[in-house]
């Protein structure tokens, strides 16, 4: 029976920081379709793009309004402004292979290059916004994770800095801490305002040494 413990990180706004082109990005697209921006990046921050265009466009056909979305943010995954979460490179590169894995609401490819432009380490493990029907604060994208990973839900530890993310992993039956934010995430199990706090408590829940709660 599985018995590993492992480590399941959000990306954005957990790991880095590329809000301001995302916020760009949407509020942009949101302008060519007639929106509210401020609606619109709201919406998308809690829900995967294809989602998020579903929501707020019903009725239309999601995926080329999405590919407009894509052109836009692989064009700011290369290029734009982008920097890791205090905390991310040390944590990371701390970490065995096969004890974490990215479950992110953003598309892989994207994913990995902003990790490249960082010099940060990519997990074999990577679960992003096609993986799975259903996406965060559903459980499924965590619960895949889980099984990649070999590891049973009690042993999973589940970071997040939004509450769609949190909402996620509670479901799933996974321990969950919320990061970089002033207050907790409700629902948390715990919460640390920085990063870079959590690390010695992350490093000590994957060595079974420290408590959950």
């Amino acid at each position: 029976m599985p018995s590993n413990r492992v480590v399941l990180f959000d990306v954005d706004g957990t790991l880095i920081d590329a809000r301001t082109g995302q916020r760009r990005i949407w509020h942009a697209w949101a302008r060519m379709f007639g929106l509210e921006p401020s609606v619109v990046y709201e919406t998308a921050l809690r829900t995967r793009p294809f989602d998020t265009v579903a929501e707020l466009l019903p009725g239309r056909d999601p995926a080329p309004l999405v590919a407009v979305f894509d052109r836009l943010e692989d064009a700011d995954a290369a290029h734009g402004r982008v920097r890791p979460i205090d905390g991310a490179a040390e944590l990371l590169e701390a970490l065995d292979e096969g004890t974490w894995a990215l479950v992110t609401s953003n598309a892989e490819h994207r994913v990995a290059t902003r990790f490249r432009r960082l010099d940060l380490p990519l997990p074999e493990v990577i679960i992003d916004n096609t993986s799975t029907r259903r996406g965060k604060p559903a459980p499924d994208p965590y619960l895949l994770a889980a099984r990649r990973l070999n590891a049973d839900a009690r042993d999973c530890l589940v970071i997040e800095d939004a509450p769609s993310g949190v909402a996620a992993g509670i479901a799933a039956g996974m321990t969950t801490w919320s990061v970089n934010g002033a207050r907790p995430v409700s629902g948390a199990h715990r919460h640390h305002r920085r990063l870079a706090d959590a690390i010695p408590d992350i490093l000590d829940f994957l060595a079974g040494t420290g408590s959950a709660t």
